[in-house]
């Protein structure tokens, strides 16, 4: 209809800009700029067109352009508050920190009650590491929207960073609403859902999986205290992960994801089982080892590697394909020159990114073995038969971790909580050491360490 306006009234400068914003809606974000620029050129002083083709140009990824457009939206109405906020976000996108900050503050500034830039504000905090000031952002958000789901989950997230379990394990329970469904698996069955509140004695749990293989494998240590209050407990995870699983103590039966469940009384995600026992930091539970690599499988992997002559390292440098995955892998071409000779590697990867198959196939260093992992068993296996065990953050840090291996993680600036804050150690692992990147977000310094490590392996 707008579209029909504009071409009737060529010098109709809002039929463009209602053009414009309708493009946008339905995600034509290149037309959208293109009906803005046609109303700011009818209507030089329209701050709103401005501002919307900031937006739309922010989803274009023209960062920089996006600024301008804003800016000149804040020239025309200093007091478009909206105008700031966006600013700031396309600020924070171009790494322009501080200019960030001072554009989400004087959106609050002109508007205090303004929930979102108060939001925007905590995440950016939040990425610099200033969690504290993070968390009193969010709170000021959640002052105006007391049911504002994503802020208070992103508070949860900085409260748990900094160790502190007590607020944050209650609010990580918003994750229900917050975890995209693809990755989070809510089961509603009829049986009530157990967080500690009453005695398991003589009752059957069943504590499922929810997340990613890494969470199942970190969280199902809980397994033997659910077993200590008196329990029968039954474990569901998936498939590839059940004869890991297999090997926790105090777990009477395990099951695979779509296959007929067992009787059971309460349930509890795996994930929960923190609030449920009230962790802290110091009573995080950390058996070494509480996973156990299948001997037979030990065996059969020793004698396919043949005679050992030199350190064996095992190796992980990338992980899945979703968004936050990506950024926590490394290009292999990048790691190689850090690999000092004189050591065996060993690819514990079962899939190798198209863009690393080339490195992988041509530097003759790496050992690969791919579709031979048949399930987590055989990695669990490979691990143990490792020197020391090397990875980005992805399961195979909890699997190593998990049966007592020698493990470094190699982890990113803007890591998950789990890894905490300032630390080389890990509550959750006695034998991981924690190789973190620097504010710079550089992999260089972290690697020098690597091979400084790795050079001194005996």
């Amino acid at each position: 209809m707008f579209g029909q306006v504009a071409a009737l009234k060529l010098d109709h400068a809002e039929a463009h800009y209602e053009h414009g914003a309708a493009l946008s809606r339905i995600g034509q974000f290149a037309d959208a700029v293109a009906r803005y620029d046609h109303a700011i050129a009818l209507k030089p002083a329209y701050a709103d067109a401005y501002y919307n083709r900031g937006n739309a140009l922010q989803h274009l990824r023209q960062t920089a352009a996006a600024i301008a457009s804003y800016d000149s939206a804040i020239a025309l109405k200093p007091d478009l508050a909206q105008a700031y906020n966006a600013r700031g976000l396309a600020f924070q996108a171009s790494a322009q920190t501080d200019a960030a900050l001072a554009s989400f503050d004087d959106a609050i500034a002109i508007k205090p009650n303004f929930a979102e830039a108060h939001y925007n504000r905590g995440n950016l905090l939040r990425e610099i590491h200033q969690f504290e000031a993070a968390i009193a952002s969010y709170d000021h958000a959640l002052a105006v929207v007391p049911d504002y789901a994503v802020a208070q989950w992103h508070k949860c997230l900085s409260l748990l960073t900094i160790g502190d379990l007590d607020r944050g394990l209650p609010l990580y329970e918003a994750r229900w609403k917050r975890i995209p469904a693809k990755a989070l698996k809510h089961r509603t069955w009829p049986q009530p859902m157990w967080l500690g509140q009453v005695s398991l004695a003589g009752k059957t749990i069943l504590l499922h999986s929810e997340q990613g293989f890494g969470d199942t494998l970190q969280f199902c240590r809980y397994a033997k205290l659910v077993a200590a209050t008196g329990a029968r407990v039954i474990v569901q995870g998936p498939k590839t992960l059940v004869g890991v699983l297999r090997s926790l103590e105090g777990v009477s039966d395990v099951i695979a994801e779509g296959d007929p469940l067992l009787t059971f009384d309460v349930h509890c995600p795996l994930l929960s089982l923190p609030l449920a026992f009230k962790t802290t930091l110091a009573t995080i539970p950390s058996p070494q080892p509480y996973l156990r690599p299948d001997p037979d499988r030990v065996n059969a992997w020793a004698e396919k590697l043949g005679v050992k002559s030199k350190p064996r390292v095992g190796l992980v440098w990338s992980t899945g394909l979703y968004k936050s995955n990506i950024d926590r892998s490394i290009p292999l071409a990048a790691l190689l020159p850090y690999l000092p000779p004189q050591r065996e590697y060993i690819s514990l990867q079962k899939e190798v990114r198209d863009a690393d198959q080339p490195t992988l196939e041509s530097c003759g260093v790496i050992r690969h073995f791919g579709q031979d992992l048949a399930d987590f068993s055989d990695t669990a296996a490979l691990c143990a038969l490792m020197d020391v065990v090397i990875s980005v953050d992805t399961s195979v840090v909890h699997l190593s971790g998990g049966i007592g291996q020698k493990t470094w993680v190699l982890v990113p600036y803007i890591s998950d909580w789990r890894w905490f804050m300032e630390r080389s150690d890990s509550p959750w692992y006695a034998s991981a050491t924690l190789h973190r990147q620097n504010a710079d977000r550089a992999w260089q310094p972290v690697f020098e360490k690597i091979r400084a490590g790795l050079v001194s392996l005996g």
